[in-house]
């Protein structure tokens, strides 16, 4: 990396010698820190956003389910659930059969889903103006191919 290149994430964070030697390593970072921003910007945390999109256009899904869809752990989705709850983001009502309690978007989770969606389309606004339109096409086949690569 030249010294006029900005650092994707502070060198604390992931050791230099591993990003110079790791394409991976550039990519991972690169992620977390778009991930990072956003947080900070929206006010959201990921889990919460990710939560939030798996309910959208209507859906009911109990807790286990959504833990399931996003893969993330069961104990993180009930505790982001709680909270939003509180906040009135989404309502939790009793399934008519069975234990389960089905999760919903409020109308003010509706709202809020929405501000997220803006400010990822604000984002992604920003990076096409950086990128050339030959750039655009490079890098999203190069993602892509790094998401499908076995190893």
């Amino acid at each position: 990396m030249s010294g006029s290149q900005k650092t994707i994430v502070p060198k604390k964070d992931i050791p230099q010698d591993i990003l110079s030697d790791s394409v991976l390593a550039h990519v991972a970072a690169a992620y977390f820190s778009v991930g990072k921003r956003l947080e900070r910007k929206t006010r959201c945390s990921a889990t919460r956003g990710f939560i939030l999109s798996t309910l959208r256009g209507g859906a009911a899904l109990n807790q286990n389910q959504i833990a399931t869809l996003l893969g993330i752990d069961r104990t993180v989705v009930h505790r982001a659930i709680k909270s939003m709850v509180q906040e009135g983001l989404v309502s939790e009502k009793k399934a008519e059969s069975g234990r389960a309690i089905h999760v919903t978007l409020t109308p003010k989770g509706q709202q809020y889903r929405k501000r997220l969606i803006n400010a990822r389309i604000a984002a992604d606004d920003k990076l096409r103006k950086e990128l050339t339109p030959e750039e655009r096409p490079t890098l999203l086949r190069l993602l892509k191919l790094i998401a499908e690569l076995e190893f």
